[in-house]
């Protein structure tokens, strides 16, 4: 079993590290008009750090757009940021603390990282007057939205999340420590992390990612927020790249299961970024589900 699960991860891993090039998006410098509308961008005081964030869009409804691991509104959300429904939509996307311009302070994972975020997130909307939001969660922002809707029901509208999951098993334990050094990345896809962060920060905030979800891994069951997901109340989308080499398929699968009246949506070539690599699908996908 040990043999047949570590080839399993090692076949998921070099496909991870043969495709990482395409999986992040790079973006462009330019003027924020190009993004059809206004972009805002600006720091507020929140919980003792100053959270960066980007704003666009003038619609009643208000949605948080939540970055993955070492992420930003910029790197992570461009297609999101320039494209989803303006006249629908104020759309925000924020640095969590320790990432993109929410710096500083440095990054750090105490157990409690996500939750951090949780609050983090929800007090940041609060603090720019959102009486209620929804939440489009990305990986690490996925497990942090999780969390948001599970301690705030009555602030959380509805929520979409991709490349989540609320646990950590061996199996994802091996797919980490595959993507902890960074010089093994390709150029192309550690070259926009490099120019926001510099390689050190860059190379030891990976590191200290992976011993901060690695700690998961040693409590019961591998427990992140799988405790949590059956006080979450709002309505909920799951969506799921089946060709996803960082979060196999019985991740989403747990989180439909215990995340009552969920929905789950498969993309059958989709990746990790599969917001990115098929945006219009997945924007289309979101604004419906948002209405």
């Amino acid at each position: 079993m040990m043999m047949a699960l570590g080839n399993r991860s090692a076949r998921r891993l070099g496909f991870l590290l043969s495709t990482l090039k395409s999986e992040i998006y790079v973006p462009l410098a330019r003027p924020a008009a190009a993004f059809g509308t206004s972009v805002t961008s600006a720091k507020v005081a929140v919980n003792g750090v100053h959270l960066h964030y980007q704003q666009t869009g003038e619609g009643d409804h208000a949605v948080l757009l939540l970055p993955g691991m070492l992420g930003s509104g910029e790197t992570d959300f461009g297609p999101q940021i320039k494209n989803l429904n303006k006249k629908l939509f104020t759309v925000v996307a924020w640095d969590p603390r320790g990432y993109g311009q929410s710096r500083p302070p440095d990054r750090d994972y105490p157990l409690d990282f996500f939750e951090r975020d949780a609050k983090d997130a929800v007090d940041l909307m609060k603090t720019l007057k959102f009486k209620k939001v929804s939440l489009l969660g990305w990986s690490d922002g996925g497990i942090t939205a999780l969390i948001a809707a599970a301690k705030y029901p009555s602030y959380i509208h509805k929520m979409v999340i991709w490349g989540a999951n609320a646990y950590v098993t061996e199996e994802d334990e091996m797919i980490y420590q595959g993507i902890r050094d960074v010089s093994k990345w390709s150029e192309k896809s550690r070259k926009p992390l490099e120019t926001l962060y510099g390689y050190d920060y860059l190379a030891k905030t990976c590191e200290k990612w992976v011993d901060g979800i690695k700690q998961f891994k040693h409590l019961p069951d591998g427990n992140i927020c799988r405790h949590l997901l059956p006080l979450i109340q709002c309505p909920t989308l799951i969506v799921h790249g089946e060709k996803d080499p960082l979060v196999p398929r019985f991740h989403p699968d747990f989180i439909h299961k215990h995340v009552k009246g969920s929905r789950l949506h498969l993309m059958p070539e989709g990746k990790h970024n599969l917001h990115l690599r098929f945006a219009n699908e997945f924007n289309k996908l979101a604004e419906d589900f948002l209405q």
